[in-house]
């Protein structure tokens, strides 16, 4: 077989994957070990699928530490079908639901939950085009409210919340689409946790939704009045096997899993994708040709937001870099500049690279 070039993908999703996980599904893809067909053709009512499904929830709950008053559910739609989900199951008619607005993102998340419910935007930094995330100070809770939404990473403008916000014992549901499982998380401070599966876990089609037991039992007094797909309490019943699950990325998401294990699990990959992180900021602040976009403190680990003196360099760089191939590297369209994304499979030589490019770039334009 001919050696296969891979360039170096900074999108920011669907996102590269590792490359031992890309092996073993290529060795498997005609037929898994023991079971004469491919994981694209199996029944999801199998034995053999069941255990897929049983030991990938296995993985997640051994790599984050989920305590057992929690379900881990394997649903569709991704991220952008709990902006509904959530209200949807627990935002009743008389209730209010508070949104920290820290990003694109959760701006759409709120607007999503205003179709079902009263909201409250807790905090916004919008105005300051979110390069920066809202303070606990700033926070204007509602008492007795159904939940507290956030958003943990901002993809677009590049931010990342590095402590969970201060809510109380209120509900937090934590939108973490871009940063799961890129780091340590306290799964016990949370009532909800979703995420879609494409930039850090796995490939696109399976949004991760790890729920405690209360707000299932919440879910279930509404179940009559809900689109039964639309049911957390549905899925929880039944081991997210109500309808055909996508079959063939729950299977990957349990080798990812397997292979987050052998990095030494959450605190080692946060380590590593914190040293990756500074190397690229380090070259971002060097001169001041490179401007970053979010705020020091606030920068994501994840998304490396940045502009040039101009929009035509930029247009170069991009052009450029995608040449000597660093691809992906053009920022949101509704932000424009350069966005690197630098999740759990990015490679640390793929930094260098890019470091390297950019003061090349710098000494030919500067």
């Amino acid at each position: 077989m001919p050696t296969v070039h891979r360039i170096h993908n900074f999108s920011a999703g669907p996102a590269m994957m590792p490359v031992p996980v890309l092996e073993q599904i290529q060795r498997d893809l005609i037929a898994l070990p023991g079971v004469g067909m491919s994981i694209l053709e199996i029944s999801h009512r199998s034995k053999q699928f069941e255990s897929i499904l049983a030991e990938t929830e296995a993985d997640i709950r051994a790599l984050a530490s989920v305590p057992s008053n929690y379900r881990v559910l394997f649903l569709q739609g991704g991220a952008s079908l709990q902006f509904s989900m959530v209200p949807m199951n627990f935002l009743a008619a008389s209730a209010t639901a508070d949104y920290i607005d820290s990003g694109s993102w959760a701006d759409k998340a709120s607007k999503e939950a205003a179709k079902i419910g009263t909201v409250n935007i807790a905090a916004s930094t919008k105005g300051e085009h979110y390069s920066r995330l809202p303070s606990d100070p700033e926070l204007k809770l509602t008492p007795g409210a159904a939940y507290v939404h956030m958003t943990s990473n901002n993809t677009i403008e590049g931010t990342e919340f590095k402590r969970l916000p201060d809510v109380g014992s209120t509900p937090l549901v934590s939108d973490t689409s871009s940063d799961m499982f890129s780091r340590p998380i306290d799964v016990s401070r949370h009532a909800i946790i979703y995420s879609g599966a494409q930039k850090n876990m796995g490939p696109a089609g399976v949004t991760i939704v790890i729920i405690r037991d209360d707000l299932v039992a919440r879910s279930a007094v509404r179940k009559a009045s809900l689109p039964t797909m639309l049911s957390y309490a549905v899925h929880a019943e039944n081991g997210s096997l109500y309808n055909t699950p996508p079959v063939f990325a729950v299977y990957a998401v349990g080798l990812v899993m397997k292979w987050l294990g052998t990095q030494g699990g959450l605190s080692m990959v946060g380590k590593r994708n914190e040293r990756k992180a500074a190397k690229l900021y380090a070259e971002i602040d060097r001169t001041g040709f490179y401007r970053g976009t979010a705020r020091k403190e606030d920068r994501s680990l994840m998304n490396v937001t940045y502009r040039l003196p101009s929009e035509a360099l930029e247009k170069r760089f991009v052009i450029e870099s995608a040449a000597a191939g660093l691809d992906g590297l053009e920022g949101h369209r509704s932000v424009g500049g350069i966005r690197a994304s630098l999740y759990n499979a990015f490679p640390e030589e793929g930094v260098d690279e890019l470091v390297a490019f950019m003061k090349e770039f710098e000494r030919r334009n500067g």
